[in-house]
């Protein structure tokens, strides 16, 4: 049997996790071995009795700064864990579907969740660690962007899903997004389902999802669209 899929969150509040990723399927995959979590204290790494793990800016500022001796400690602790280890920040690169596929085709992840202002900038520079975004917001600290993350990624592990057909058409997977759905009944509150889902013809079917794909995709993401065919973006 293969070693599951392993994540290590280094977080000030380890309660916060598995949080939802312990139910419905993660939960289940989480049961069956398909991946494992360790959720470690960074408090556990502070070395006075009060157990302090953050201090005023350098040059002055508001609020406070992760100091860079318990992080240190902490990050030596898992330094053998498997897979590389991201800082999630606002100034981080910005987390997608192709960041979840290559996270997904690792053994694991390391996951270093900041609070207050942030962490002491010689830590990353020393551990060389990357820092990656959920998207242009902010957030009270990284364990909310760390169980969204996962989510993405944990779906994608084998054994996770039954159908990998039904990964492949997703929104992203293909550069686009994914296009609408319909299930029973067949006429609803007035509204028919599209006659070509009904005709049973495999192919026009899957022509016609493709045009639906393609069609919102360039009216809702013009950014996604330009990608997808190669040409520049046009704001209107």
């Amino acid at each position: 049997m293969n070693a599951p899929w392993t994540v290590t969150t280094l977080t000030l509040f380890p309660e916060m996790f598995p949080g939802f990723l312990g139910q419905s399927l993660a939960g289940k995959a989480l049961e069956k071995g398909v991946w494992q979590m360790d959720a470690v204290d960074i408090r556990d790494f502070a070395t006075d009795r009060h157990q302090t793990v953050d201090d005023a800016p350098m040059g002055g500022g508001a609020g406070m700064v992760m100091r860079p001796d318990v992080l240190d400690a902490a990050i030596s602790a898992v330094a053998d864990r498997p897979g590389p280890m991201v800082y999630l920040s606002p100034r981080g690169r910005v987390f997608d579907q192709a960041t979840a596929r290559e996270w997904a085709d690792g053994p694991g992840l390391r996951i270093l969740c900041g609070r207050y202002e942030g962490v002491d900038q010689r830590v990353l520079d020393k551990w060389e660690i990357e820092e990656v975004s959920l998207g242009d917001f902010v957030l009270s600290g990284g364990e909310p962007a760390a169980l969204a993350m996962l989510d993405a990624v944990l779906r994608l592990l084998p054994g996770y899903l039954g159908s990998r057909e039904s990964l492949d058409e997703e929104s992203f997977e293909s550069g686009l997004l994914e296009y609408p759905q319909y299930t029973r009944p067949a006429e609803w509150d007035g509204r028919a389902v599209p006659d070509v889902l009904l005709s049973g013809h495999h192919e026009n079917i899957r022509a016609w999802r493709r045009a639906q794909a393609e069609a919102v995709t360039q009216r809702r993401r013009p950014d996604l669209w330009a990608r997808h065919t190669g040409s520049k973006h046009v704001a209107c």
